[in-house]
């Protein structure tokens, strides 16, 4: 077991089975990276140039990807540098500061998800009350929350944890963890995980209690009208309900793999870890520019006039 007096920086050792092959995950994961990138940056920039995508609905589909976005920023680009380094390290502060902006981005996807299902349970649920329940302010109102809320008690969840005196290096992971952070502690370590527990639960249960419910709402309410509505509605939902199961999926593998930490082989508790950060902002665009009909034709267009330059040119 290594100590230390004074960590200032903290080995990640995930990278120890990945060495043999590092510039091949480097050239992998860049590719990744540049085609997330890539993906959400079309879809907010057609929303944002499209005054007639200026409609709650897109709005939330904007600040999902732009979430995604910022959550990946705060993963990949350490990830790419430690592929090109020999000795993976990283300061405490950036340690402390990734973990901030990965558990922010986790938990705003939740709460911007919430949003959108309360958005599609008005328009389905009660249609009528639709545009004084969901003015421009509520949106904007909902967007502060969702992003607001997360980021204060991941503050001070990662706060608590800064300020833990460690007496370990060495990190079995690819990035920084809360969790792993407050293992690498000698002192006592029950107020953080308690309020790991109450943050958990406070932060993730609700919106994901209220994104059921409002899908159960909706199903209810489609099986009852006419055939052709059900169908309607449904293809509208069924895009936020597949990011929905999928984070949710990935997100439950993150948080099994920090709890069974050592019990499973490596490379499958890598490959648990990074499901969260690598397959939702990867699918998300995908997804919503091939069901969102107003999108993908936005993007047909797009394609036939870059095109129609290529060949006049």
């Amino acid at each position: 077991m290594d100590y230390s007096t004074n960590v200032t920086y903290l080995t990640l050792e995930g990278h120890i089975e990945l060495e043999k092959y590092r510039y091949v995950y480097f050239t992998f994961t860049f590719a990744v990276y540049l085609l997330i990138i890539c993906c959400n940056t079309v879809i907010i920039s057609i929303i944002y140039t499209n005054k007639q995508l200026h409609e709650p609905m897109y709005i939330f589909i904007a600040a999902l990807l732009g979430s995604d976005l910022l959550g990946t920023t705060a993963f990949y680009p350490k990830l790419l540098i430690d592929f090109l380094s020999e000795r993976p390290v990283i300061s405490h502060e950036a340690c402390i500061f990734q973990a901030f902006w990965l558990y922010t981005f986790a938990v705003s996807e939740f709460t911007l998800l919430s949003a959108m299902a309360y958005d599609r349970y008005v328009s389905i649920c009660k249609p009528l009350q639709y545009s004084t329940l969901v003015k421009m302010s509520t949106v904007r109102k909902l967007l502060f929350i969702c992003w607001f809320w997360p980021s204060c008690e991941v503050g001070i969840l990662v706060f608590l944890t800064y300020r833990l005196q460690l007496c370990k290096f060495k990190m079995k992971r690819i990035y920084c963890n809360n969790y792993a952070i407050v293992k690498l502690s000698c002192g006592d370590t029950t107020v953080h995980n308690f309020y790991g527990l109450f943050s958990l639960i406070v932060l993730v249960f609700p919106p994901v209690i209220f994104i059921i419910y409002s899908y159960v709402r909706i199903l209810d309410v489609c099986l009852k009208n006419s055939q052709d509505s059900s169908r309607k509605a449904l293809h509208t939902c069924l895009p936020h309900l597949i990011i929905f199961i999928s984070f949710t999926v990935t997100s439950c593998f993150e948080v099994i793999n920090s709890r069974l930490e050592g019990n499973v082989p490596h490379i499958a508790a890598m490959v648990m870890s990074v499901e969260n950060l690598v397959i939702p902002p990867l699918i998300n665009p995908v997804i919503y520019g091939l069901k969102l009909q107003e999108i993908f034709n936005r993007i047909k267009k797009m394609i036939q006039k870059t095109k129609t330059h290529v060949f006049t040119d």
